[in-house]
């Protein structure tokens, strides 16, 4: 089940990525990019970091997706669309050998849930897990983690998602009642 689940989730951001690249039509490739940022997040979820997948689905696939929708009304369209681009080759060949080299680092990640990869096994690992609850009083590691030892981190993307959330607000509020 959990192969199959993720050969699905890497077939969807593969498959929107591309999509979104080729697709001549704007909002067709808006649509495309939102399910991309989507599977980015799940993906996050996936890999046990829930934090970094609800601030991709927050900014990407929300707040994003909805800033160029808006800017896909401001702006004029053109009369007659393609609906594929002409690819140009040696761009596309410069990508897939980018995307080839970089999916020879995957067989060097461990299976997720591995308990012997260097993550479960690394002693900053194990201090958290011995002392999060002593030196911070909150009873779950992860959220001692979160909001102890990586604050400011936690407070930077907490920032992100606040002022895309604001300017969000601001925009829809000059098109209401601008």
């Amino acid at each position: 089940m959990t192969v199959a689940l993720e050969i699905a989730l890497l077939a969807l951001v593969v498959s929107a990525a591309v999509a979104t690249a080729v697709l001549r039509s704007v909002l067709s490739s808006v649509v495309a990019f939102g399910a991309y940022s989507l599977g980015i997040a799940i993906i996050w979820v996936f890999l046990r970091a829930p934090d970094v997948g609800l601030t991709e689905a927050a900014v990407g696939a929300g707040i994003m997706t909805v800033l160029f929708l808006l800017t896909i009304v401001k702006t004029d369209l053109p009369t007659v669309e393609r609906t594929f681009e002409r690819i140009d080759l040696r761009a596309a060949g410069v990508a897939l050998a980018l995307v080839l080299a970089l999916s020879t680092t995957l067989f060097a990640l461990p299976a997720v849930g591995d308990a012997g990869s260097a993550v479960a096994s690394d002693d900053v690992t194990n201090y958290y897990l011995d002392n999060a609850y002593e030196e911070t009083e909150v009873k779950n590691a992860v959220t001692a983690v979160l909001a102890a030892y990586r604050g400011f981190d936690t407070m930077g993307e907490a920032v992100v998602v606040y002022s895309a959330g604001v300017g969000l607000l601001v925009v829809l509020n000059r098109e209401v009642f601008g």
